[in-house]
């Protein structure tokens, strides 16, 4: 983390790990996307979402994504990776603007393969910073 953004980043998306019924991990996705360039940031949400279905032991051919725009419960930009067989949680994330730029938070279940996530995330060209819950 190299400023002091990041790193209150980093500490507001530590306190969305606290423990509640699931424990969880997540990851911090800096994309360097504008808002001129939202399909692909919509892309790159797919992608580690199926990254993360896949690091939880689940196919992601299996899952869908539940969008909040028309959720009174979700702000706009909040996402949730879901099984279609009882949707059940696999993921969620929100993808905030933060100095031109989007920066996509991800959390899951801790038993995920963080390591995998991190470097799926990296495969794709971002760079991720892994935040381990309690």
């Amino acid at each position: 983390m190299s400023d002091a953004i990041d790193e209150e980043l980093y500490r507001r998306t530590k306190a969305l790990l606290d423990p509640g019924d699931i424990e969880l991990n997540g990851v911090i996705v800096s994309t360097g996307l504008t808002s001129d360039e939202e399909p692909t940031l919509h892309q790159l949400t797919l992608d580690v979402g199926d990254a993360i279905a896949e690091a939880s032991g689940i196919d992601p051919t299996d899952t869908y994504v539940y969008s909040g725009n028309d959720d009174e419960r979700f702000g706009v930009n909040q996402h949730q990776g879901l099984t279609l067989d009882g949707e059940e949680f696999v993921w969620e994330c929100q993808q905030l603007m933060r100095d031109g730029t989007y920066d996509v938070v991800f959390y899951y279940e801790a038993d995920a393969d963080q390591d995998a996530i991190v470097d799926s995330v990296e495969a794709l060209g971002h760079d991720a910073t892994s935040v381990l819950g309690a």
